[in-house]
């Protein structure tokens, strides 16, 4: 079973559902949750926020801290779980934002991401410096979005 498998299957037995918001992922995570069999069942949809802009106006992102700090931050990515949970009306929300490269961005280096879960409860944000080309920290972003959301499921502490 894959870790979005059991994630969805966890979600299911609680009767709870999960949206995502992507930016260097550009759809990744979605289709790690929606390449499961039955996802529908907790998957609620997905907002691939590409442009900084669009985590202001889509997800609720405060515009000032967009401005102020851009869009690799992880209080941006707090934002944008929170914002796309409200969205699609989702128990949980999902967020990826970082540097995939090949360029630094906004004065932070290749690797730089972070990932964040939101419910209820509140948020949580794990700092990641990942290393590997474009695609491999994609790839390793999604993976850590998936356990983010496993160790908030199994109610661990997360960051």
């Amino acid at each position: 079973m894959t870790g979005a498998e059991a994630v969805l299957a966890r979600l299911v037995r609680a009767g709870a559902t999960v949206a995502v918001a992507e930016s260097l992922t550009g759809g990744l995570l979605a289709a790690e949750f929606v390449a499961v069999p039955g996802a529908s069942k907790a998957f609620r949809g997905s907002v691939t926020a590409y442009a900084t802009e669009l985590k202001g106006s889509v997800l609720g992102v405060d515009v000032a801290l967009l401005a102020a700090r851009g869009a690799v931050d992880p209080d941006v990515a707090a934002q944008m779980a929170a914002g796309v949970r409200r969205l699609m009306g989702a128990d949980f929300g999902l967020a990826t934002t970082g540097v995939a490269g090949p360029e630094p961005q906004d004065g932070h280096p290749v690797g730089t991401v972070y990932v964040a879960v939101s419910s209820e409860g509140g948020e949580s944000v794990s700092s990641l410096h990942l290393s590997g080309d474009r695609v491999t920290i994609r790839r390793k972003a999604v993976s850590a979005a998936v356990e983010l959301i496993a160790q908030a499921l199994e109610g661990k502490p997360v960051g």
